[in-house]
């Protein structure tokens, strides 16, 4: 029988295999543009890996029984406590204020940067819309084709508000498609997730205050039939903080031209305070 390596030996070779394996994930994580708490955090990761191959090939300590053993539990506890207690009070905390503070100043450049020349920008688009409205009834005038106002497109567009019924609307499907709505809730036919309630007869349901009020404050009503998202909380309560007033007025006033009796649009319901 070939003779087994000492455990020395064993804790230098594997030590310094996790070293080095500790090493390169460092280095990796510096290279991609980690952050250096988390290229230390993969540097003791390799190190740990070793320490647990090590442990495997440790010879078995002697057996104890009775008071000993149990004064030997307590003991591992005590030691392997402190240094999760140790370790873990080693790495940054995390501080809600401190991260509410990072988003503020995210949000006050964000402000700062769309103010300027946020006007002149809602005016062009407004103008350019208007401007493809016209085109579109001009083309349809020529051909002889009477639209009602608001009237659905044939194609692909069918459903869809166009400018013509009005620059605000048409921002609000904009919002819309801006705001990933549509990962949620299903309009026009539309494939979506399904974590949220068809809304095209959400004009008939709810009145453009309501709607205002469920986009700020998601707990403020509930679909029927959908308790169990509205528990997990699946709308997400940031729209407050992410859009602006007229970007909302834009998106509720879309969605109140949403009224397609044929589409079962669940019922909202007010939840108390």
């Amino acid at each position: 029988m070939s003779e087994q390596p000492s455990f020395i030996k064993i804790v230098l070779k594997k030590g310094i295999i996790g070293l080095i394996v500790g090493g390169g994930l460092w280095g990796f994580t510096w290279l991609v543009g980690f952050p250096p708490v988390f290229q230390v955090m993969f540097f003791f990761y390799g190190i740990l890996g070793a320490v647990v191959f090590i442990l495997l090939d440790a010879p078995p300590v002697k057996r104890v029984e009775g008071v000993k053993a149990v004064a030997a539990l307590v003991a591992f506890y005590l030691v392997l406590s402190g240094v999760f207690i140790v370790g873990a009070s080693s790495w940054p905390q995390y501080n809600p204020e401190i991260e509410k503070g990072k988003i503020e100043k995210i949000l006050k450049r964000r402000r700062a940067a769309t103010e300027q020349g946020k006007t002149e920008e809602l005016l062009a688009r407004a103008k350019a819309l208007s401007e493809k409205a016209d085109a579109i009834m001009a083309r349809l005038k020529s051909a002889g084709v009477g639209v009602a106002p608001g009237a659905a497109m044939p194609g692909k567009t069918a459903g869809r508000p166009k400018a013509a019924a009005g620059d605000l609307v048409a921002l609000g499907l904009e919002q819309w498609d801006l705001q990933e709505c549509y990962n949620c809730h299903t309009i026009f036919g539309k494939k979506s997730k399904k974590r949220g309630p068809k809304l095209d007869n959400i004009g008939n349901l709810m009145t453009a205050e309501q709607m205002r009020e469920k986009i700020l404050y998601p707990k403020s009503w509930m679909a029927e039939g959908f308790d169990k998202q509205f528990k997990k909380g699946k709308m997400p309560d940031k729209y407050k903080d992410l859009m602006y007033d007229d970007e909302i007025d834009a998106l509720v006033a879309f969605m109140v031209t949403l009224k397609d009796t044929s589409v079962n649009t669940p019922k909202p319901i007010k939840m108390k305070k």
